[in-house]
């Protein structure tokens, strides 16, 4: 109770994040990482959403996150066959609800590599910069080894840095096959504070968009309510001007 009343002044989020936090013992994440991002997981009512984020990439993204230039068919196809029930797709929300990351974590189908998994993320080209796609690789490592899965990979063009770099700084092999490269990541067993990480993230990712969803609908409201009233100010000026027409 302590813990809640302490924080109890501050903004909503941090208030959410820090007796999440305090009530869980789990003080190394706001010790660690006090830019905590809410990377929310995301379900098939998130189609429209993922659709918009990814027909939004450029070209050039386009080829370096798919391996090729996608059109937006294909785009289309391949967000319709995400497998929710699987494998772990998720994102980051900006104020205005936009996705403006988004990351897939691929679990195997075949029962002879049930402990593999394949990573996959996009980023905004507005939203670069923020280090999001280490981020978002490194909640795929605590989800993938609370899952049992051992080995995590990247598949990617040799020409994406900025992807094998997040793979090599998380201590990643990258092997390079031509215009090709391959890393591979061996995941430790999951552990007691790895699950609860897991928890906090999710209630704290959960908060966040609600909040932010209320702050949108609240923004709506205002533009409506700021609408009314200009319109009777008008009706007002447009009577008070009627007898001198006249």
């Amino acid at each position: 109770m302590n813990a809640l009343l302490s924080v109890k002044h501050q903004h909503p989020r941090s208030w959410w994040r820090d007796a999440l936090l305090r009530l869980t013992g789990a003080a190394t994440l706001t010790a660690e990482r006090p830019s905590w991002i809410p990377i929310r997981k995301l379900s098939p009512r998130h189609r429209g959403k993922m659709m918009q984020h990814l027909l939004r990439l450029a070209s050039q993204d386009r080829y370096l996150r798919f391996g090729y230039s996608a059109t937006d068919e294909q785009i289309g196809r391949y967000v319709d066959g995400l497998n929710f029930a699987r494998d772990e797709i998720y994102g980051v929300f900006n104020r205005r609800l936009e996705l403006v990351a988004m990351a897939h974590l691929a679990f195997s189908i075949d029962p002879q590599w049930s402990t593999c998994a394949e990573f996959g993320v996009s980023v905004l080209r507005q939203s670069r910069g923020k280090g999001w796609g280490g981020r978002l690789f490194e909640h795929a490592v605590v989800h993938a080894r609370n899952e049992g899965v051992h080995l995590l990979f990247i598949h990617a063009l040799s020409e994406n840095a900025a992807m094998l770099n997040i793979a090599r700084h998380a201590g990643a092999r990258v092997e390079r096959d031509g215009s090709e490269s391959e890393a591979y990541l061996l995941l430790p067993t999951a552990t007691l504070d790895s699950r609860v990480n897991q928890i906090v993230n999710e209630k704290m990712s959960e908060v966040d968009y609600q909040l932010k969803t209320t702050a949108k609908q609240f923004r709506g409201l205002l533009q409506v309510l700021q609408e009314i009233r200009q319109g009777v100010r008008d009706a007002r000026h447009h009577g008070s001007r009627e007898p001198e027409d006249l």
